[in-house]
């Protein structure tokens, strides 16, 4: 018989958050190939459904191989420290995803022309247009924002019709499901609630952000295969932050 094709995704523009923890695979820091790949995979069937696709990639998992280096520094320097390490993930990205065939460009916040792009919005847009995926590296290219507050203003910028985020847990839950197995998910919350709540989503600021410019959040686990198609096609689980 042949196979039913393949569910119509929710939304035409999408930005996906990529953790930097989510490409250690079971390492303890660091870059682990295979993770990558199947990332990078799971992205180009998401653009064989039609989604444009930019990216925002954390810097966590080689950062947290350089903590001990950076204690003690003033807390600017070590946000340009792991800013840095948001560039090397971007182009070991880059990389996964153009040994597949997909075009890409990355666009850093901290001018490095020799390996990267400026981020310019006009310029950013457009390579969404032309169909290549647009990987922002550096955060804002200021400190003591996060990677997660980067993500809410590059898709308000990008004029994203949702702002995905791949974890761990296929969701946003009353408590953390690793530790409490009475832990129950939220197919759907307001930003008011996950403000109200404390939960850890994603940062305050960002959440601020995408309320202000009407742009849902979708959480979903990027550790499961087809987390990616799943989320965008409401297939797969996961929790639409979203006011009524």
């Amino acid at each position: 018989m042949p196979s039913s094709p393949p569910a119509a995704p929710r939304f035409k523009r999408v930005l996906l958050k990529v953790s930097g923890e989510a490409l250690m695979g079971a390492g303890q820091y660091g870059i682990d190939n295979e993770t990558v790949e199947r990332i990078a995979g799971e992205i180009k069937d998401a653009k064989e459904l039609g989604v444009e696709i930019s990216l925002v990639v954390g810097g966590g998992n080689i950062f947290r191989g350089m903590q001990q280096a950076a204690r003690g520094m003033e807390r600017a320097s070590a946000d340009y420290m792991g800013m840095l390490a948001t560039v090397m993930n971007a182009i070991a990205l880059q990389n996964a995803l153009e040994r597949i065939g997909l075009y890409t460009r990355v666009l850093s916040a901290i001018e490095m022309t020799a390996i990267c792009e400026p981020y310019i919005r006009r310029r950013a847009v457009r390579h969404m247009e032309k169909g290549r995926v647009v990987i922002f590296a550096a955060g804002t290219g200021n400190p003591f924002f996060t990677t997660d507050t980067a993500a809410a203003l590059r898709a308000a910028e990008m004029g994203c019709d949702a702002l995905f985020k791949g974890t761990n847990v296929d969701g946003v839950y009353t408590a953390d499901p690793k530790k409490d197995k009475s832990a129950t998910r939220f197919e759907r919350l307001s930003y008011h609630e996950v403000m109200v709540r404390d939960l850890k989503v994603m940062d305050q600021t960002a959440i601020a952000l995408t309320r202000e410019n009407k742009i849902p959040i979708v959480v979903f686990s990027i550790a499961e295969r087809g987390g990616v198609v799943g989320a965008l096609t409401g297939s797969g689980k996961s929790t639409t932050i979203i006011d009524e």
